[in-house]
């Protein structure tokens, strides 16, 4: 009798894969058929339906029992995916993001709602807050800060007047990519992009395309899809951008940090989600001001030493009264409902003129 060949062992392997994936569908239904019942529930106490505290508690039982050979990082993908298509039955989500398609900002909400999510592209982050504020989102996604270039200063002026707050953060390794209808780097006239792709890549474009001009646009996709115009053109965005528009990728991750990480926040209305309870690694966010005396300042940070409160971020912005006056925008380590933060912000607000906690929320590692 001889033994199998190889194209018959394969032809079985596929045998088995066919049926442990139609035994994936049946399961996966059957937890779609509850997720709608537990949606039934919700809709009747008119509780939240998309909570990230419950994802994350799921997605980490999940991990705990995880035994592979499945990495620990693509089970909470797949597990993502998974909620957010279940989530869809019972409630879709409306997540405004800065547009068009293709935009780091789409990215950090994908990673963070699940491709499911109905997301609504905005002009800019005015329109993301905006839309947030007013209900035609759920949710918005916006730029805060990023490891080369700084603080998103619109964002922290926008968060002055909008009613919304943070319940979570999204942390992104950014490439930045030069996109262009022809696949070299001769006649590039113009490249088109955010301002901060444009400061966070000038030494790759001072030495490579030192004549081109550096125009800035409202977002690197909209940069992309204006290259997608003109063959002198380029953009710097996302591989997602360049499969969105049909660019070459003619230079790969030429942004001058190797580690450039830009931070998004996700944001709502409150009585749409409250803050999160705490996970053990939170963040709170604030924004402060004080009045314009001498030490002032230095008796902000008083009571986190007190309170043994670690400071994680201190950013300072014109308060744009023509008094030299300023609003100062704080990241802690923890948690208000723990004592020793809530003792802290207590003291804190007491010497404030203008106190305003922004949220407070897991820290994405």
């Amino acid at each position: 009798m001889t033994a199998p060949s190889q194209s018959d062992a394969l032809a079985g392997l596929r045998v088995q894969i066919d049926a442990l994936d139609q035994q994936l569908l049946a399961l996966l239904n059957q937890r779609a058929h509850v997720a709608e019942q537990v949606g039934d529930i919700k809709r009747a106490e008119g509780s939240p339906f998309f909570r990230p505290d419950r994802v994350a508690q799921v997605i980490e039982k999940i991990q705990d029992a995880n035994q592979g050979p499945l990495l620990n990082q693509h089970v909470a993908s797949i597990w993502r995916e998974i909620m957010s298509a279940c989530l869809a039955l019972e409630a879709p989500q409306r997540v405004a993001v800065l547009g068009p398609q293709g935009t780091f900002c789409e990215q950090a909400a994908i990673e963070f709602f699940g491709s499911a999510a109905n997301l609504i592209y905005c002009a800019n982050f005015d329109e993301v807050f905006h839309a947030t504020a007013a209900g035609t989102a759920q949710f918005g996604v916006v730029g805060m800060e990023n490891s080369t270039e700084g603080v998103v200063a619109r964002s922290l002026d926008l968060f002055l007047r909008s009613p919304v707050h943070v319940v979570g953060e999204v942390s992104l390794l950014i490439r930045h990519n030069l996109l262009r209808q022809l696949n070299h780097l001769e006649g590039v006239e113009v490249v088109l992009a955010h301002p901060q792709a444009l400061a966070q890549c000038q030494n790759w474009l001072s030495q490579h395309l030192p004549n081109a001009e550096r125009r800035a646009v409202s977002s690197n996709a909209e940069g992309a899809r204006l290259a997608s115009t003109n063959p002198a053109w380029a953009g710097l965005a996302s591989e997602r951008a360049a499969a969105q528009f049909g660019l070459h990728i003619v230079a790969h991750a030429i942004q001058d940090e190797a580690y450039n990480r830009t931070r998004f926040a996700v944001i709502t209305l409150p009585q749409t989600l409250a803050m999160p309870p705490a996970s053990g690694r939170d963040c709170t966010s604030l924004v402060v001001s004080v009045p314009n005396r001498p030490g002032a300042v230095h008796d902000l940070l008083v009571p986190l030493k007190n309170n043994g409160v670690s400071m994680t971020r201190f950013e300072s912005r014109p308060a744009k009264s023509g008094q030299w006056e300023y609003y100062f925008y704080i990241d802690l380590a923890g948690h208000p409902s723990q004592p020793h933060v809530a003792a802290a912000l207590q003291e804190l607000r007491g010497l404030c003129a203008f106190y305003k906690v922004l949220g407070a929320y897991p820290v994405n590692e």
